[in-house]
């Protein structure tokens, strides 16, 4: 059993103030792997403290001093990639060879991707010709609060934390309690790098505890969150005391559209991408709409492809899904593929029950429904699992009315070889990105959505924008190099 109790405040490990004991639990055994405590107001109280007080030296060191330091960190973060693998693996679920390349992966690439966005980032920029003597300056908010999910995370910590360093804000992180050891890994990797006491510090406990402190307090200047949509709304109530800054990426429930001229692949690609991860993605193409010329064909091949995806234990190799997080998640979706079957949705592979040769760990089976209508349950709610919802349509026109009928707007997705008909669709769905006819969006690209599914924007220049103010500077003496 692991034993992780403390805390990362000011530069170094400690005690939390209070010890609570909280067990983090192998989704794949269902028994407990590691021991961490939960914070407190006095612990939040502590790490905030030492964040705001390294806040004037950080803010002011050149930003070639933070890359310096973010590209050590690099390094250090390649060379221990298979503890950070195995850590996620374990905690979360993801199969092993899953965390050694798309985990463990993610955090590298975003990671090496603010580098390149840092080194061209003008931090003080001219507004234009017909204002020679006017600046723009793009400053740190301040002291910044990262609130981040189990199911993908070194994705999201290095998408903040990587934001932050470049901005030049110091901050506080409060992982998952479901997957805190790859953030206390992180940390680890965070003193190893050299970076100054007080810049980064890590406090670990749930959202009621130490997430609701850190977004109340009043030395927070911004907080960045990922995770739930009803987690997100309670933030931004309790944020709003203080007028914080906050930015929030939420749940999503995309629609993939599928036309009758799509390339072969398209279904076969879709079915795979929403099991990926065992479905555990706010960005998961989990609507799937077909045009009715090639409806039936598509129902039958997207039960025969989630009838090949097979599930298994995290630890062993191989391409296979792991179990879904927790109890919690498992009951949920359980609960939530029998109403599709209680709504009367066309089951065509999977349903509820574990898979067959196992009878412990998390497991869902990866489940295909066909026939379902957009006032279906299935059809509304996030599942968060291995679950495919697929819905006829006629034309085009009926396919974005439907796909943006929903609260969320995270991603979209087009199959289709009209290029005109993709540019048109591109700019009707309402939704923060657009994947087309399977080729993922490029490297900095920015992350995040509108409506429901939150606001702000993950990634590269973007990014570093969202951790920074502006300020607008008239008079400036261009003769006069800046301090």
């Amino acid at each position: 059993m692991i034993e992780k109790r403390q805390f990362y405040i000011n530069g170094e490990w400690v005690d939390p103030a209070t010890p609570n004991d909280h067990q983090v639990i192998n989704p794949t055994t269902e028994e407990p792997c590691a021991t961490i405590s939960l914070g407190s107001q006095a612990d939040v109280d502590k790490a905030v403290a030492a964040a705001k007080a390294a806040f004037p030296a950080w803010a002011a060191t050149k930003p070639e001093e933070r890359i310096a330091l973010l590209e050590k960190f690099l390094e250090i973060y390649k060379a221990r990639s298979e503890e950070m693998a195995q850590a996620i693996s374990t905690e979360m679920g993801a199969p092993i060879d899953l965390a050694r390349s798309a985990q463990w992966g993610a955090g590298y690439g975003h990671m090496k991707n603010f580098v390149k966005a840092a080194k061209d980032f003008e931090f003080t920029r001219p507004l234009g010709d017909h204002a020679p003597d006017d600046r723009i300056i793009y400053e740190p908010v301040g002291v910044t609060a990262l609130i981040t999910p189990w199911n993908w995370p070194m994705n999201q910590v290095t998408l903040k934390v990587g934001a932050a360093v470049v901005a030049g804000c110091t901050m506080v992180l409060k992982p998952s309690e479901e997957s805190p050891l790859n953030a206390m890994l992180f940390a680890e990797m965070m003193d190893e790098a050299g970076f100054p006491k007080g810049v980064f510090n890590l406090v670990n406990g749930d959202g009621q505890g130490v997430g609701t402190a850190l977004s109340g307090h009043e030395d927070v200047d911004m907080v960045s969150f990922t995770g739930s949509t009803r987690a997100g709304t309670a933030i931004s109530k309790n944020a709003a005391e203080t007028l914080k800054k906050v930015h929030l990426e939420l749940g999503g429930k995309g629609a993939n559209l599928i036309f009758a001229d799509a390339d072969e692949k398209a279904v076969k690609r879709g079915v795979i991408s929403m099991m990926s991860n065992s479905g555990q993605s706010c960005n998961a193409p989990s609507r799937m709409f077909v045009q009715a010329e090639i409806y039936d064909k598509a129902v039958e091949e997207a039960a025969e492809v989630a009838s090949k995806v097979t599930v298994g234990p995290a630890s062993e190799e191989g391409r296979h899904i792991g179990p879904v997080v927790n109890e919690t998640q498992f009951n949920k979706i359980q609960d939530l593929i029998q109403k599709g079957i209680d709504e009367g949705a066309r089951l065509v592979a999977g349903g509820t029950g574990r898979p067959d040769g196992l009878n412990r760990g998390f497991f869902v089976k990866p489940t295909v429904f066909a026939d379902v209508t957009d006032d279906m349950t299935i059809a509304r709610e996030e599942i968060f699992g291995p679950v495919l919802s697929i819905m006829k349509f006629e034309t085009e026109e009926e396919a974005v009315k439907r796909a943006n009928d929903t609260v969320y707007g995270l991603t979209n997705y087009v199959q289709s070889q009209d290029g005109a008909r993709r540019n048109r669709l591109a700019r009707q769905l309402r939704s923060g990105m657009v994947e087309m006819n399977g080729q993922s969006r490029g490297a900095g690209s920015p992350f995040g959505g509108m409506k429901r599914s939150g606001n702000g924007r993950e990634g590269g220049v973007w990014g570093i924008e969202d951790f920074c103010e502006v300020k607008a500077v008239s008079g400036w003496d261009s003769d006069v190099e800046p301090v």
